[in-house]
């Protein structure tokens, strides 16, 4: 469901009035979706501040509602709450981001053995669709959605080891690096050579763990180097405009 649809489809029938908290967890859910997506793909840019009452607004939900929503995206680092000054998109630190790289280095280079020995020919498949989209998307300047489907790619990978906790713990760490590449990382490249993820994905296929690991390694060092820390001033965002009133 698009951000068109769920505002289209906000009102009740009778045109009543909202509920005491949204339109239950459904609804929660894909307005969650809506906003971590919205983060993610950098239409909400880090230090942006969410208001409650225009969120409410453009998803037709109470206040209530959209808090809770807040509440589960701070939890996962996407969002910020300050006591007097509300919800904002979160911004990493200079230190913040370091030790988001170290962890990836030490989670999914781990990995990567055991994805080696468990990849199959459907994961092969998807993999090189994944990695041939992220590169089509940097073609045409698509930074945005070629930062998304490399945390795809990364999250994908992480999956295919075969262990739910590490694999949602490298999503969150994906999410929280793609707020760290809207603020620090530069237009039109990420930090890492465009042909990156199909190499991984050769040594992945072959079943050689070690090279892998060290190939995995050396990628994420690359997009660390790549970044440039300047600090960007908070700015107020249009939200009607970003999720399509």
């Amino acid at each position: 469901m698009n951000q068109r649809q769920i505002v289209a489809e906000r009102k009740p029938a009778g045109g009543g009035r909202r509920g005491k908290d949204g339109d239950g967890a459904e609804r929660h859910a894909a307005i969650h979706r809506a906003i971590s997506d919205a983060i993610i793909e950098h239409r909400l840019k880090p230090g942006a501040r969410l208001r409650e009452d225009a969120l409410s607004e453009v998803f037709g939900v109470s206040r209530t509602g959209i808090r809770k929503i807040l509440q589960r995206l701070a939890l996962e680092q996407l969002v910020t709450l300050t006591p007097r000054r509300g919800a904002s998109v979160t911004r990493p630190t200079a230190e913040e981001a370091k030790d988001v790289f170290d962890a990836r280095q030490m989670v999914e280079c781990g990995l990567m053995a055991e994805v080696a020995r468990r990849i199959d020919a459907e994961d092969v498949v998807a993999l090189r669709d994944m990695a041939r989209r992220e590169r089509q998307a940097l073609r045409s300047g698509e930074q945005s959605a070629a930062i998304r489907l490399s945390a795809d790619f990364h999250t994908r990978l992480a999956r295919i080891a075969g262990n739910a906790t590490l694999a949602d713990f490298v999503e969150r760490l994906c999410f929280r690096s793609s707020l760290i590449l809207a603020v620090y990382g530069n237009p039109g490249h990420l930090g890492c050579e465009s042909h990156d993820h199909e190499d991984l994905i050769g040594h992945l296929e072959a079943g050689n763990g070690e090279r892998a690991a060290a190939f995995m390694g050396r990628h994420l060092k690359a997009i660390e180097a790549s970044l440039s820390i300047v600090e960007e001033e908070d700015e107020s965002p249009d939200l009607h405009s970003i999720f399509g009133r």
